[in-house]
């Protein structure tokens, strides 16, 4: 039996899966290694995992994650599932990894993040063999939720949006600007504020206001990471991420000016991830 996480800046999945069923699923809080460290991380899986598990201990522990692009960050989230589970192998690896098998398999293909934050892959069916740099909500997550949001409270601070809309998203929210302020400048996560308002773009999706707004993030993305890759147009561009799933029609549609080969859209790469480790425990079995 082994543990499985995908892990993002807004929550975490876990899987207790064995080579042949998906054996129970649990939901805590996200791990970011980038605003948390190896005490926090541990406080999350004492308080909202390890009692949900009733004592059981996977022999390994495969862990993917947002914000687990560098060694020491990396180190981390080792760290907290090390001290959760002592006697448990533990991999962890970056969330990118995670999207590129669970959405490429074995096939050559671009995989690509639009969650709360966003990121890319071009991936040989093997290896990820290259990735233009994520840079963050602050310059750069093109795309994504917290680049949608920025770009709509942007707008509304700036007065730029219609008077119907500003109001509704006003009362919604009941903003201010030093609320927003201190939410974007004060706290430990600000992508994950400024991606709530995705729901409410969403929502006003068909505004000429908002529509632009959309056009705008997407061709962004395209053009500062997938349009990046040697050969871009001529693999298949995987999605995953809620911002992927909940937008597919307008991707889609802005996808198809660039010339690119849309493939899967998935919400989660949590399915993609089981049938590949299943698969594995499989082999290792054989």
């Amino acid at each position: 039996m082994i543990l499985l996480a995908d892990s993002g800046s807004t929550k975490t999945d876990w899987r207790v899966i064995d080579a042949n069923s998906d054996q129970a699923q649990l939901l805590t809080t996200g791990i970011n290694p980038h605003y948390l460290d190896a005490g926090q991380i541990y406080a999350i899986l004492k308080n909202e995992l390890l009692p949900n598990l009733q004592g059981f201990t996977p022999a390994v522990i495969y862990y993917y994650g947002a914000g687990c692009s560098s060694l020491e960050r990396s180190k981390r989230v080792e760290e907290a599932l090390h001290s959760a589970f002592p006697a448990s192998l533990v991999q962890v690896e970056h969330d990118l990894l995670a999207a590129a098998r669970a959405l490429c398999g074995h096939q050559r293909g671009i995989a690509c993040i639009l969650g709360t934050g966003s990121n890319s892959c071009l991936y040989d069916g093997k290896n990820i063999v290259d990735s233009v740099p994520s840079l963050g909500f602050l310059m750069g997550d093109e795309g994504s939720g917290a680049y949608l949001g920025k770009m709509l409270i942007r707008a509304y601070l700036y007065r730029e949006l219609p008077d119907e809309l500003a109001q509704s998203l006003k009362n919604r929210y009941n903003l201010t600007k030093d609320g927003i302020m201190e939410a974007v400048y004060g706290s430990a996560m600000p992508g994950t504020y400024l991606a709530t308002f995705a729901k409410f773009i969403f929502e006003k999706r068909k505004n000429p206001a908002i529509r632009a707004m959309i056009y705008e993030s997407f061709s962004d993305f395209f053009e500062s990471q997938v349009c990046k890759y040697d050969g871009f147009d001529d693999v298949p561009v995987h999605f995953t991420g809620s911002v992927a799933y909940h937008f597919a029609e307008e991707l889609r549609r802005i996808a198809k000016k660039y010339g690119l080969q849309v493939g899967s859209i998935v919400q989660s790469p949590t399915e993609g991830l089981i049938k590949y480790h299943q698969e594995l425990l499989n082999q290792e079995k054989a």
